[in-house]
């Protein structure tokens, strides 16, 4: 029976009950990111647990110093995965191998690795069990039937725990042992049956103020014509793990420094300096997490485009003046100056709002990353016949060869990213900003040392 267990199972187990989801892939990702702070933030770092334990798969899907150090863990992950843990692989720098290697194999704040089967999947999993919370978290569903599962109720935790038991026993007795004695030390459990109604609003109000940002999704099967279907899914399967990982290692740092800085701005005894400081801090991390969200959605975009329903009314004029603000003080950190020009009472167009908002914002990166400190950036828009015209132009101060920047060749790093020498900038490349405005309804023209216009199509009027 134990063979016939797999990861897989246990999150039928977890759906048993749950009417399906009505999500897509892009959606059900942000709900997993924001449940797993949600469940971090606002449950267990308050209830401070002393001890416990957690299992995960495909990835270690807590990131909190103070939980890592009390609680003991458990991962199912690829063997492709072995390559971050080996210097040789040069995918990270030494003192994140090093740091990676010192959280594995350390007895206090790491966990143990286990190997993930073919048939487990790479749906995120994570199962918490403390003297006061007990709380099972995966993503579940066909496409565009996504949903996020949420289960604290001791009938369902009881099965998943003799599951994982059997599970655990089948690979290494001894890691079957160490759970059940870690069951034992945290002694009686107290359910708590207001854990949903904290879960769920909490949850609610954090996707609320939470920009659409580092969503991965999973990479589609691509055709190799000279390879077999099983050469083909091996590859297809090495690059998404590959680049979850990656997600998960610049996700993490980065969230717990936000978390960090957000505790700290909750004081009353700091200095107005020092509030400043962590404010900027907290916009260049937040700003970090948006060019990898956008790079992700490139990537993802290369290998399937969405479906063209996805396009609905939007006011395009009303998300530049609310986004405004955020690029002024963005541009400002750089010396920049951002002049914005909207003709006022303009018809609505047709794209997708939530994807919208962080491609705005890449193209304002894209625009300015190269400008020096004086410089300026300026964005109109004006109708344009049956479209709206969005215009974005940069102006060098003191009249300065703006076409030098502009006739500097960028490298190409594939299909979705390309690098300037010259500034050292990653950004998405022109093909593939092309490609992800296009699937926003949007036509992108770019010319030389005229910066970039965007066309978008006006919206038939509601009736």
């Amino acid at each position: 029976m134990s063979d016939s267990i797999s990861l897989t199972t246990i999150q039928q187990r977890l759906a048993e009950g749950v009417p399906p989801g009505r999500v897509d892939e892009a959606t059900v990702r942000r709900l997993w990111w924001a449940a797993l702070d949600t469940l971090q933030d606002d449950i267990l770092l308050p209830m401070d647990p002393e001890k416990g334990l957690w299992l995960a798969a495909p990835l270690p899907a807590l990131y909190e110093p103070r939980l890592l150090e009390r609680l003991k863990g458990w991962v199912w992950a690829p063997d492709e995965l072995e390559t971050l843990h080996s210097p040789q692989g040069g995918l990270l720098p030494p003192s994140r191998v090093r740091s990676i290697h010192e959280r594995s194999n350390s007895a206090i704040g790491g966990y143990q690795r286990l190997p993930l089967r073919q048939n487990d999947g790479h749906e995120p999993l994570l199962l918490i069990i403390t003297p006061d919370v007990q709380i099972a978290l995966a993503l579940h569903g066909k496409p565009a039937e996504r949903h996020l599962l949420m289960r604290s109720d001791p009938e369902t935790l009881s099965d998943l725990l003799k599951m994982l038991d059997l599970r655990l026993n089948s690979e290494d007795p001894g890691h079957a042992i160490e759970l059940r004695q870690a069951l034992a030390n945290l002694g009686p459990l107290q359910s708590n049956p207001e854990l949903e109604k904290i879960f769920w609003p909490r949850l609610a109000e954090r996707l609320a103020g939470m920009a659409p940002s580092l969503t991965l999704q999973p990479i589609p099967e691509r055709s190799h014509p000279a390879k077999s279907r099983g050469e083909a899914n091996q590859e297809t399967s090495a690059e998404l793990i590959l680049l979850e990982a990656l997600t998960h290692e610049v996700r993490t740092p980065l969230a717990t420094i936000r978390t960090l800085i957000h505790s700290l701005l909750r004081r009353s005894d700091l200095p107005g300096v020092v509030v400043n400081r962590l404010k900027q801090i907290d916009a260049e991390c937040t700003e970090q997490i948006d060019r990898f969200g956008l790079i992700f959605h490139a990537a993802e975009l290369q290998r399937q485009p969405p479906e063209a329903s996805m396009l609905a009314h939007t006011d395009l004029g009303a998300m530049l003046t609310m986004l405004h603000p955020a690029w002024r003080q963005q541009l400002e950190r750089r010396g920049v100056v951002l002049q914005i020009d909207i003709t006022p009472d303009l018809p609505e167009v047709l794209s997708d709002p939530g994807r919208l908002e962080p491609m705005l914002g890449g193209l304002i990166d894209r625009t300015s990353r190269g400008l020096p400190a004086g410089g300026s950036l300026s964005l109109t828009l004006r109708p344009a016949g049956p479209r709206l015209k969005l215009q974005i132009l940069s102006q060098i101060p003191n009249n300065e060869d703006q076409g030098a920047s502009s006739r500097d060749q960028k490298a190409a790093l594939g299909p979705v990213l390309s690098w300037d020498p010259k500034t050292g900038s990653l950004q998405l490349s022109q093909a593939a900003t092309q490609r992800m405005l296009a699937s926003l309804g949007g036509w992108l023209t770019q010319r030389r040392d005229k910066g970039l216009t965007v066309f978008f199509p006006i919206a038939e009027e509601k009736l």
